[in-house]
């Protein structure tokens, strides 16, 4: 494992906790019954989305190492990966703000472009080393 794929693989552990904080957050909001319920819906939403993205990147990190990409792909597809996992679950916490619900479904399906983007790349330096 070397360069990017180490350091976003570190970057992937170390926001593990704090997902598993957004979901001891979560249980507080659900208790107290705070927000509505549209936005307790956008809420699990986020914080499901941002703890399967990430385990998804560990993953996506690993098989990256294997392919034969180069350098400068490897950089570019762990910042597609990166900013992939922030869009798609940061986009249902935009959700949250008032009048933000259009801004929120776009930032959600750019992180899913970025993704796909991702996940393909990936998959062509798996199937031509």
């Amino acid at each position: 494992m070397e360069g990017p794929i180490r350091l976003f693989t570190v970057i992937a552990l170390v926001s593990l906790p704090t997902v598993m904080y957004g979901g001891y957050a979560l249980m507080g909001v659900l208790r107290d019954r705070k927000l509505t319920e549209h936005q307790r819906g956008m809420f699990r939403a986020g914080h499901a989305h941002a703890g399967v993205l990430l385990v998804l990147a560990l993953v996506a990190l690993q098989i990256l190492d294997r392919t034969g990409l180069g350098g400068t792909a490897r950089w570019i597809v762990c910042f597609l990966l990166l900013f992939g996992v922030l869009a798609q679950s940061g986009g249902f916490f935009l959700h949250l703000l008032p009048g933000k619900g259009k801004l929120g479904g776009r930032v959600t399906s750019a992180g899913a472009v970025l993704l796909a983007a991702e996940i393909l790349t990936t998959a062509y330096g798996v199937a031509f080393p």
